[in-house]
């Protein structure tokens, strides 16, 4: 029965942008494996890309992949390369011309290919079917292993059910989003012995109900690690953006044993972008998540450890360790520290934000609630590039997206690029010299009062959905008393601590603090919340693998 069950959820797709080709394809695939797989076909790499993160989302389990190499907009490389981050484990292959042989032999280093096809194939059954029956046969030897799916019950326009969505996705977690008032919401609901007035009600891949439940809690019962597995440590990195991702593959893979605490996940701001495009390597640009997705396993390869859901409250010195204490009393000790905490947005100050944040109100792009705004009336807040991205990748569903921006242009705050793009968007218009005077709702946000700042004059407009993007503030609040910082938070390091020349006070060692180390020794900053950084992240994930560096050197001098 269980292998009845997992064979129909196990999936070979195939992509073709001719539908002739792609129909003649599913054809001899479902003629030789219809029985035992389910047989899918899109005719593009994005729409094969959204059954992929669908079929990921459900659990269901990914074989082989086809793909015909010449595709407009995304060719077949291009596309198994994206598809690489989704279903690691799916046996990958190219359908080529024979023209395009060198590039199908130049994907087998890009995309780790497992074999390419000449077209056409035919007969399938010596072309076609020994390649697969191989690659199937493959597959069921190696950890194909189902991906367990965690089930969340909640409603649309709770805030506590949006935390947990949002906190699932970021994490990397599949699970699958029952309303509470629909049919499989309601059986599990009462499965659970619960009525629906606490939500969300979480139920784990064991079977375990979870009732509104803490980040912490929720971590552990779905899988991520929350327990270090040692008390002490050569470099403990806190912050899980691209500076501390940064920080911790290049500490693990240069042999430092490395541990990264996050209080939420991995990415940080960068990890909720829909969409960098002038990071380095990247023409086509790439996701925030996928890039953050990549890191994480990349420092996990060289065998760093990542906490998630582990709040820093201190920071202490004693002798040659530095301690750091956890939220629960529990810490850890290490030689080195880098802190990474990033910033958080700013919260807007307007009556009615705070109660409606979460029900139509979100900081940060929300990625989880996108889908929901299709043909609606979007507002953004805020006029840096993280605003810009948001409103590029909304438009695409939305009626209409609205850039609130206090400032009387863009240019000041957001990179070219991303101007040009949003001038060039139909359904995307910039208001200037607009703030955000209160926000009208009962159970979700209904109306926003904008007020223009050179006439005063304000006018109400209908709204469903406000994502704000207004500054950041560094997160190092715990720091104080510990580190100097300056006056808005930001940790001072390096040149900054000694600008007439002479050590900081307290600092005990005859030699300045390296480029990136703040005023105790053996402790470094990078990203963000360093004082005067570029807020950017090429130069977060650069200071990330510096620190580890000036780390090395303070390691051999100890």
């Amino acid at each position: 029965m269980a292998q009845a069950a997992e064979a129909a959820r196990t999936v070979i797709l195939t992509v073709d942008d001719d539908p002739g080709v792609s129909r003649a394809v599913a054809r001899d695939l479902r003629r030789r494996y219809g029985e035992s797989y389910r047989i899918v076909r899109a005719e593009s790499g994005e729409s094969a890309l959204d059954a992929l993160r669908e079929l990921k989302l459900r659990g269901d389990l990914v074989a082989v992949i086809l793909a015909d190499y010449r595709m407009p907009q995304m060719n077949g490389i291009e596309f198994l390369e994206q598809a690489l981050d989704v279903y690691p484990g799916a046996r990958r292959v190219l359908l080529t011309a024979y023209a395009d042989t060198s590039a199908a032999i130049d994907a087998i280093n890009v995309v780790d290919l497992d074999h390419y096809l000449l077209k056409p194939w035919d007969p399938p059954e010596e072309k076609l079917y020994p390649v697969l029956d191989d690659l199937l046969v493959a597959w069921r030897a190696s950890d194909y292993r189902s991906v367990a799916i965690t089930k969340v019950v909640g409603h649309r326009w709770s805030a506590r059910s949006s935390d947990v969505r949002e906190f699932l996705a970021r994490n990397q977690v599949p699970y699958r989003w029952y309303s509470a008032d629909e049919p499989e919401g309601k059986r599990l609901l009462e499965a659970a012995g619960q009525d629906g007035q606490r939500l969300p009600l979480v139920v784990t891949p064991d079977g375990t109900p979870l009732v509104e439940p803490e980040a912490p809690e929720l971590a552990a019962r779905v899988g991520l690690a929350t327990t270090p597995t040692a008390d002490f440590y050569d470099l403990v990195v806190i912050g899980g953006g691209p500076a501390g991702l940064g920080a911790a593959v290049y500490g693990a893979s240069e042999g430092l044993r490395t541990v990264l605490v996050e209080r939420e996940a991995t990415g940080g701001q960068a990890g909720q972008s829909s969409r960098i495009e002038n990071y380095l390597g990247f023409p086509d640009g790439v996701s925030g998540a996928q890039l953050t997705d990549r890191a994480r396993r990349q420092a996990a390869k060289f065998g760093a450890e990542i906490l998630t859901a582990r709040e820093v409250t201190g920071l202490e010195i004693n002798g040659a360790a530095r301690i750091v204490r956890f939220s629960d009393g529990s810490a850890i000790a290490a030689h080195s520290v880098i802190l990474a905490t990033g910033v958080s947005y700013r919260q807007l100050p307007a009556p009615g934000v705070t109660d409606l944040t979460g029900c139509g109100v979100f900081y940060g792009s929300a990625l989880t609630e996108a889908a929901s705004c299709q043909g609606h009336d979007v507002y953004i807040v805020g006029g840096a590039n993280s605003a810009g991205q948001a409103a590029m990748y909304l438009s695409r569903g939305a009626k209409s997206v609205t850039l609130l921006v206090r400032g009387p242009s863009l240019e000041a705050s957001m990179s070219y690029y991303l101007i040009q793009q949003i001038e060039e968007a139909a359904n995307i218009s910039v208001r200037t010299g607009t703030v955000v005077e209160c926000a009208h709702g009962s159970e979700h946000l209904e109306q926003l009062t904008l007020r223009d700042s050179a006439s005063g004059q304000s006018e109400l407009v209908d709204a469903q959905w406000m994502f704000v993007f207004i500054g950041a503030a560094p997160l190092t609040d715990w720091l104080d008393g510990t580190v100097l910082r300056d006056e808005r938070g930001f940790i001072l390091a390096g040149p900054d601590l000694t600008p007439d020349g002479r050590p900081p006070a307290g600092w005990e060692l005859d030699r300045p603090p390296y480029h990136l180390e703040t005023s105790v020794p053996g402790v470094f900053v990078a990203g963000d919340a360093r004082a005067e950084s570029a807020k950017r992240v090429a130069s977060a994930v650069g200071e990330g693998a510096m620190a580890v560096m000036l780390v090395h050197r303070y390691l051999e001098q100890s």
